[in-house]
């Protein structure tokens, strides 16, 4: 109802889910009424109490494990920030969700995370793919990365498989002159 900006609606939604929440007092449903509430706050625009509201959802899915809701969370907690004139927090928020989403492999997620707060990154790479760029670009392999970034070996690989398909490069040395290029090592 949101995406379709039926504000009314949406929040008639929210306050019935709220209810059914309050009732049968299963943790799941409570992160999900409170998620659902903030997101509508933050569209009818109030910023402030949404990010209350926010802020405890984030909570309630870390409690939960579960990560990609917790993304999910923090893209509007940055959102909620940038429209309260913190653009430092929302870029943090932005930034913490980029990296759970790259971890997770949550490539439309991403997708519509850059769109939404526009990459300053060059070509559309996410923070953790820079991070490894540079890397690659300082000379160092797959195992040396895996353990400076604390992430298994497959998972460089991967990232660095989404360097290559995304820059258009065939190899580590073409990644590392598009490295030095664009000034992501000096």
């Amino acid at each position: 109802m949101l995406e379709a900006e039926d504000l009314v609606a949406a929040r008639a939604a929210a306050d019935e889910l709220a209810g059914i929440a309050a009732q049968v007092a299963v943790p799941y449903l409570n992160a999900l009424a409170t998620e659902a509430s903030g997101a509508v706050l933050l569209a009818e625009g109030d910023p402030r109490a949404a990010l209350a509201r926010l802020r405890e959802a984030h909570r309630s899915w870390r409690e939960l494990e579960a990560p990609h809701q917790a993304a999910g969370v923090r893209v509007l907690i940055g959102v909620a920030c940038r429209e309260l004139g913190d653009g430092a927090s929302a870029e943090l928020e932005f930034e913490a969700a980029a990296n759970v989403l790259e971890d997770l492999g949550a490539a439309p997620d991403l997708e519509r995370l850059a769109r939404m707060v526009g990459s300053r990154r060059p070509g559309g790479l996410s923070p953790r793919e820079c991070e490894v760029l540079t890397l690659v670009a300082a000379g160092k392999t797959n195992r040396a990365i895996a353990t400076e970034l604390v992430i298994s070996e497959k998972t460089v690989a991967r990232h660095v498989s989404n360097i290559f398909a995304k820059l258009g490069l065939s190899s580590r040395a073409e990644a590392t002159a598009y490295a030095f290029k664009h000034s992501l090592v000096r």
